[in-house]
């Protein structure tokens, strides 16, 4: 798990890590003028560690089985001064992707505690995007097949955590001032789907250096008392450093940068002294770093590119092969082969770059705090400008075949489209494939798709006709929020799907242009706008319609056909002169709401046992007692253990390092959300690793497992545990 840019080597050395230190250390103390209200929240979303499949991958075998990191909702509220200004709620949640029966429930208890204070229209809950946390929660029947329909315990984390941020916020509101500072990362995220992004025009793609963007875009809100509190960023890439094979709960690259940065403002990356005090346990933070996700549907963070795992070779250009098959396709993260290292790195060029971006902001966000919202059917828009409609939800062919980040199964293949000559591309790629006819009548077995939705969705060949199933209930969103939340000259997107590169270009153009026209040129130099992906809904892919011909798996989940882009500019264009002229929008049809409907299939935990003479928390495989460890060695102790969902441990932890701080005296130094900790499950034990961290304090330390078991009778009984005693030389 050693990478070369080690997380415990956070310890800032040279003189440029130094420099920016004492910058934001300086920025602690000074005072500003108070342009909004403004206030940072934090709150333990992690749900069950264990037997619930992950959301991301849709790959059945990769269930949660313990903790890498834990996953945490942050929000972010910025109200004008004064009690009847507007104001905006950001939420980013480490978690796939927002759900819109996630969203209704936020509101709903929103409601009951602040009014109208906080609503659909002015409130924004977006995903980091990692495929590495429990899944379950999204009420669309396609979503949660893999998790074997609803997890309420995954539902319920994510919308208390949710909530309770959103409150830690609204009660820290105090007059502040907002930064805006933006930069590249070059070394990040590549493009996952070329052949697509090669389609675009020609003169179009002229206008951009790379086929990704490379910016970061970061906020950095300062309380005119106490100094920043909290900071926000937005930069494209996808959080699927940790591959299909994980099964430990992580927020990835982006929830890792999240926990990197925060610990670097708590000076946590400081070395300390043995004086010092020793614990990297996570307190309630006055500092509440976000990264969170914008258009980085065709966007991986595996550099490498990717490779064919039995020869070594690149894949297939065009089909992401290998002799034919997708499975060996596999994309590779600049740590390979190790995808906690590639998680590392990823994460830490994030922060490395926040960190710069924040020491240096000093363009102030001035002007109102505004929004405007609605819900839109996105199933049969008419595109005035195209003379072109959409269609109900359908997944391709290609769907089924993954992406280079986690493959699909089968003989699926990506750049499968329903033609019955060669797709002309502007690359010569042969495209010929048409979709395999077995699947084909598989599919036709669930619902064969009317001639006039073949129609709409070519050259898609529709595998799965999810806008046209019901039963038992929808299996794909027909009705999406769409909204832009305001500050000053910053327009925020929030749209509910992913858009590749060039699609999100396209809208912020469209967007920029309405609002500079609207507003008689008032936007044109100083406005800046950035897209909040998969927020406060989900309905997978948006591309290009010239990305759309080419029927890679962005192109295969475009839900409601090639010309989806153009419904979402022509409806956001809408809210952007509605700001602008200071006019309402029509609310639209409201989404339904199908908690009621849900299929629950996971079965229930069953009763924790142990051997006779055996209690829960007895060490099976201790350390060897007084044993010498040093930095970079893995410490590790298994004990007899119940389910992790007897108590998600929330704002708590299964796991603790402790140190011998003074004779008979244990102090807290390492809990399951540091990075150097894993707590990893397996019926009926729980085994705790604790990578020795490079500025680990010299002294004696434990291992401490916290937990609870299921009697046959279903009653709950917490348990702790503790290894014998080692030393860190």
């Amino acid at each position: 798990m050693e990478s070369k840019r080690a997380v415990d080597q956070h310890v800032f050395s040279g003189a440029f890590f130094k420099m920016l230190a004492f910058l934001v250390a300086s920025l602690m103390v000074y005072r500003c003028k108070a342009d909004y209200l403004l206030g940072a929240g934090s709150y333990d979303i992690t749900g069950p560690a264990a037997d619930v499949n992950m959301m991301g991958y849709a790959n059945p075998k990769q269930n949660a089985a313990g903790i890498h990191l834990r996953l945490r909702s942050r929000a972010f509220i910025v109200a004008e001064a004064g009690n009847d200004g507007n104001r905006i709620v950001y939420v980013s949640l480490d978690a796939c992707m927002a759900s819109q029966a996630v969203t209704t429930a936020v509101l709903s208890k929103l409601k009951t505690r602040y009014g109208d204070l906080y609503t659909e229209k002015n409130v924004a809950l977006s995903g980091i995007h990692t495929h590495s946390g429990p899944g379950g929660y999204l009420q669309y029947l396609l979503y949660s097949i893999t998790s074997l329909g609803f997890v309420k315990q995954s539902f319920d984390a994510i919308v208390d955590g949710a909530v309770a941020s959103i409150t830690q916020a609204h009660n820290n509101l105090k007059p502040g001032s907002i930064f805006v500072n933006e930069g590249e990362i070059l070394d990040a995220n590549i493009n996952r789907s070329p052949s697509a992004y090669l389609n675009n025009p020609a003169e179009e793609r002229k206008r951009y250096k790379y086929d990704v963007d490379k910016s970061m875009l970061l906020l950095k809100l300062v309380d005119a008392q106490r100094g920043p509190v909290g900071t926000v960023n937005w930069f494209p890439v996808h959080c699927t450093s940790m591959n299909n094979t994980n099964t430990l709960v992580s927020g990835d690259n982006k929830g890792a940068a999240s926990r990197f940065m925060e610990d670097w403002f708590d000076h946590r990356s400081v070395k300390r002294e043995p004086s010092a005090n020793t614990s990297r346990v996570r307190s309630k933070t006055s500092f509440v770093a976000a990264f969170a996700q914008t258009n980085e549907g065709d966007v991986s963070p595996n550099t490498l590119g990717a490779f064919c795992g039995d020869t070594n070779l690149r894949c297939d250009f065009n089909h992401s092969t290998c002799n034919g098959s997708n499975e060996l396709c596999i994309a590779r993260g600049p740590g390979y082969p190790d995808h906690f290292a590639s998680t590392e790195i990823i994460a830490t060029r994030q922060m490395e770059r926040a960190i710069e971006l924040f020491a240096n902001a000093k363009d102030l966000l001035k002007g109102p705090v505004n929004y405007r919202q609605s819900y839109v059917d996105f199933t049969n828009i008419s595109i005035a400008a195209q003379s072109a409609t959409t269609c109900p939800a359908a997944m391709g062919f290609s769907f089924a075949a993954g992406t280079t980040d986690g493959p699909g199964a089968f003989d699926f293949k990506q750049g499968d489209t329903d033609v019955s000559c060669c797709i002309h591309s502007r690359f010569g790629a042969d495209l010929k494939l048409q979709g395999n006819p077995f699947w084909k009548a598989v599919r036709d077995l669930l619902r064969k798709p009317t001639e006039k939705q073949v129609a709409c969705q070519s050259p898609k060949p529709v595998l799965l006709d999810t806008g046209e199933m019901f039963f038992p209930y929808d299996w794909a969103p027909a009705i999406l929020p769409i909204q832009i939340l305001q500050v000053g000259q910053l327009f925020i997107l929030s749209v509910p799907s992913e858009f590749t590169t060039m699609a999100g270009r396209r809208l912020k153009d469209a967007v920029k242009a309405t609002l500079v026209e609207k507003s008689n040129g008032k936007y044109d130099k100083e406005v800046r706008i950035v897209i909040s992906g998969l927020t406060n809904a989900y309905s997978s892919y948006v591309t290009t319609l010239e990305e759309y011909q080419i029927q890679r798996y962005e192109g295969a989940s475009t839900l409601y056909g090639p010309h989806t882009l153009s419904a979402y500019i022509q409806e956001f264009k809408k809210l952007a002169e509605a700001l602008v002229l200071d006019t309402q929008v029509a609310k639209g049809p409201s989404p339904p709401d199908l908690i009621s409907k849900q299929i629950s299939l996971l079965p229930e935990v069953i009763p924790d046992t142990t051997p006779a003479g055996i209690k829960f928390g007895d060490v099976s495989r201790d350390v060897a007692r007084n044993a010498s460890f040093r930095a970079g060695d893995t410490v590790e102790a298994t004990f007899w253990s119940g389910s992790p969902r007897n108590n998600l441990m929330t704002e708590a932890s299964y796991t603790m390092v402790e140190f011998q701080s003074a004779p008979g005296v244990w102090t807290p130094a390492y809990d399951d959300d540091d990075w150097s900790v894993q707590f990893v499950w397996k019926r009926p034990s729980a085994t705790i690793k604790w990578k020795v961290p490079k500025d680990a304090l010299a002294g004696t330390y434990r291992l401490r497992l916290f937990g609870a078991s299921k009697a046959l009778m279903g009653k709950i009984d917490n348990f702790t545990g503790i290894s014998s005693e080692f030393v860190i030389i």
